[in-house]
């Protein structure tokens, strides 16, 4: 009986084992298949490229060159600041031309500012595709197909608009003639997962989430027209300024200028597309003088009828201490400020010593921290009265 128990335990241990095996033997057969059709049917594409008439191939590389959707930008109040609009583009299938100085000189008739040379070296190319211009007119479009010329055709590609020009022009940022950000908000949307999109094929205008943010359109053109205004008055070669709503931290407008149009091309060494706001870098500079007057008024020992010689530069160490507009007098500390005497505010400082100064910094650091817990302030119009400048 022991001997018949054991043989039936074998028995039964090889069972299992065998059905263990079958289905992992099944599990790796049906990853092969799996493999087997992935790469079956990127053959299958490689094979149809290669075989396929030269039309066919050629639209399936011009599908894969067109510029690609991006999604709608509205402000805080729903309006919208960007969007996409379909626009012709025209190719050519050099392959198929049959008289390249013919065909060069009737396109030149319609689009005179190619130029020609360029134009007939791709016409010459041989390439199943080449661009010969993104973008052109529906009338442009109608004038060359009525030419009849084979071997030239259309595509309609997507081209960024942005209906208010350059009012928010750093904010939203540019696209290139593949519609990908290169600029701002637009750069940042592709660094969010857009891009990726494309690759997989995912992204169209019919599925694209729109995108809204907290520019107030109202607001940034009081701000870009008082800026304008504040820029011509004072000379300066940039003015920029932004406001924050004080209870969210939002940005509700944010101007640079000089701006540009991110409806035209434009060259990154062109001065106006650089942001002084975001990619700019200053010193504290002058700005520092509001806490130094601050800092001696608080004191109580200087007060707005204080003398300070502003008459001669300061020697301070090695260092020489002038004034960008010098008054050469003495300035009360009601003039200190206004003139942004740097001799005057030296010696402000100066008076009340370094241990005050550090002192003062120091309250003033715990009091922006505990900003959160002040009582808020009722809501109002923002309204921006001057420029910081650069001379």
């Amino acid at each position: 009986m022991r001997n018949f128990a054991a043989l039936r335990k074998l028995l039964s241990n090889l069972s299992l084992r065998k059905a263990g095996a079958g289905v992992a033997r099944a599990r790796i057969i049906l990853l092969l298949l799996v493999f087997a059709c992935v790469y079956g049917v990127i053959g299958a594409r490689l094979v149809y490229l290669g075989i396929a008439p030269e039309t066919a191939a050629s639209k399936a590389r011009a599908a894969e060159a067109t510029a690609q959707a991006r999604p709608d930008v509205f402000d805080r109040k729903g309006r919208l600041i960007a969007t996409d609009v379909r626009t012709p583009s025209l190719f050519a299938e050099p392959q198929r031309i049959i008289d390249v100085d013919e065909a060069t000189d009737l396109l030149l008739k319609t689009l005179p500012d190619l130029d020609r040379s360029e134009l007939r070296a791709r016409l010459r190319s041989k390439r199943y595709f080449a661009w010969l211009r993104r973008e052109i007119t529906p009338e442009q479009q109608r004038a060359i197909h009525r030419l009849g010329l084979p071997g030239i055709g259309f595509l309609k590609e997507y081209k960024r608009v942005y209906p208010n020009g350059p009012l928010a022009a750093h904010l939203l940022g540019q696209v290139n003639v593949d519609n990908q950000g290169i600029l701002g908000l637009e750069k940042w949307i592709d660094s969010r997962g857009l891009s990726a999109l494309h690759l997989a094929g995912f992204a169209t205008n019919h599925n694209l989430q729109p995108v809204e943010i907290a520019l107030d359109l109202d607001v940034q053109q009081a701000v870009r027209d008082e800026l304008i205004v504040a820029k011509d008055r004072f000379r300066a070669q940039a003015a920029n300024a932004l406001v924050i709503d004080i209870h969210t931290g939002e940005i509700v407008s944010m101007v640079s200028l000089p701006d540009f149009d991110p409806n035209k091309p434009s060259s990154p060494k062109d001065v106006s597309r650089f942001n002084r706001l975001m990619t700019g870098v200053f010193e504290m500079g002058s700005t520092f003088k509001a806490l130094t007057t601050a800092m001696a008024l608080d004191s109580g020992k200087i007060n707005m009828q204080s003398r300070f010689d502003a008459t001669h530069p300061l020697k301070y160490g090695k260092h020489t201490i002038h004034d960008f507009h010098p008054q050469r007098r003495v300035l009360s500390t009601s003039e200190v400020f206004p003139y942004s005497s740097n001799i005057g505010s030296a010696r402000m400082a100066l008076a009340l010593g370094v241990d005050a100064h550090k002192t003062f910094m120091k309250r003033w650091a715990s009091w922006t921290g505990s900003a959160p817990n002040f009582p808020k302030a009722p809501r109002r119009s923002f309204r921006t009265r001057g420029a910081n400048s650069t001379p």
